[in-house]
């Protein structure tokens, strides 16, 4: 359920992301080496924007991921991953579950057209424009591009008053 909070906070996020191209660095797990150890963080820069879970309605914060990708072995051991977009020193964090879509990753009711069309969509959310969306799709299908939707639970961002002045 969308609270009045989270609909605040991810206008935060739709302002810094729109002021920065929509860059976000993400955060996921790596996999730990033996399981008696705390997996590393693994980073990876992203163009992320917020639509509307194709499913639910619900607001998610999405980006695309090339097919065969380190983030993407990361986001199916443990689907779970930090966005955080920034502009100048003002910067939010939006934390969650994710899900998968795409080739390698069936999302129940987001196959074939409906996966084309929340590819492009996730596209349109994170500022791109593209003259030919034929040729976007083969692009897509060809490097097995898969959606990835996080779910915000938590947020995280520098306090009001907290603004960097330089001297």
């Amino acid at each position: 359920m969308t609270t009045s909070t989270t609909v605040d906070r991810l206008d935060r996020v739709r302002e810094l992301g729109a002021a920065e191209n929509w860059l976000a660095v993400l955060v996921t797990q790596r996999p730990s080496r033996r399981t008696e150890e705390p997996a590393d963080p693994s980073t990876s820069l992203v163009n992320a924007g917020v639509l509307p879970h194709p499913l639910t309605g619900e607001p998610v914060v999405a980006f695309v991921a090339r097919g065969a990708t380190a983030k993407l072995a990361n986001l199916r051991a443990r689907p779970r991953a930090t966005l955080v977009f920034r502009a100048g020193w003002e910067w939010i964090a939006v934390r969650g579950q994710v899900q998968l879509a795409g080739p390698d990753d069936p999302l129940p009711g987001v196959r074939d057209d409906r996966l084309r069309v929340l590819l492009r969509d996730i596209y349109t959310a994170a500022g791109g424009a593209h003259p030919d969306l034929e040729e976007y799709d083969r692009v897509m299908a060809d490097d097995r591009r898969t959606a990835v939707l996080l779910t915000p639970e938590r947020f995280a961002t520098n306090p009001p008053g907290a603004e960097h002045v330089e001297p």
